[in-house]
């Protein structure tokens, strides 16, 4: 969690701050999660989940592809410590959710929150496809724009 409060402080991810951060953690059906340590301290996370509400991508994937959205799996909750970037970290925690979605049979696609410029760059460097930005409504007061990636095939 300590971590993730670095990171909310410092970028302002997540865009809002869960009332309970580890179960936002471990939210959804995980296929996995993975943690990455730089001399001997955690800096870095990523889960893999199924679709679940609200992901935007699955369902754009799915059109595009011709298949269902139950052969996606989720790419979130990518995070690497401040003091830590400039590593390859979040290159190879996407790498590992990637190698794990593929092993299973499934897409790898994220939703991403427009104004986190820096997560698009490293995801569109590790050549995933913007699909589409969409407006998604998180509340009545919170309009927010979404970037909708797929892995490369």
């Amino acid at each position: 969690m300590r971590v993730l409060a670095e990171v909310h402080q410092c970028d302002g991810y997540p865009v809002n701050w869960p009332d309970q951060p580890d179960e936002w953690l471990s939210h959804a059906s995980p296929l996995g999660a993975w943690v990455a340590e730089l001399d001997g301290s955690l800096v870095g996370h990523v889960s893999l989940s199924r679709s679940g509400e609200g992901d935007l991508a699955p369902g754009l994937w799915s059109e595009r592809s011709g298949t269902s959205k139950n052969l996606t799996a989720v790419v979130s909750r990518l995070f690497v410590a401040p003091r830590a970037r400039g590593h390859g970290i979040g290159a190879l925690l996407i790498g590992r959710a990637v190698e794990e979605s593929r092993r299973r049979g499934l897409h790898p696609v994220l939703d991403v929150v427009a104004t986190d410029t820096a997560a698009a760059a490293l995801y569109e460097r590790l050549g995933w496809e913007l699909m589409a930005t969409v407006e998604q409504r998180w509340s009545p007061s919170q309009l927010v724009a979404i970037h909708c990636y797929a892995a490369a095939s």
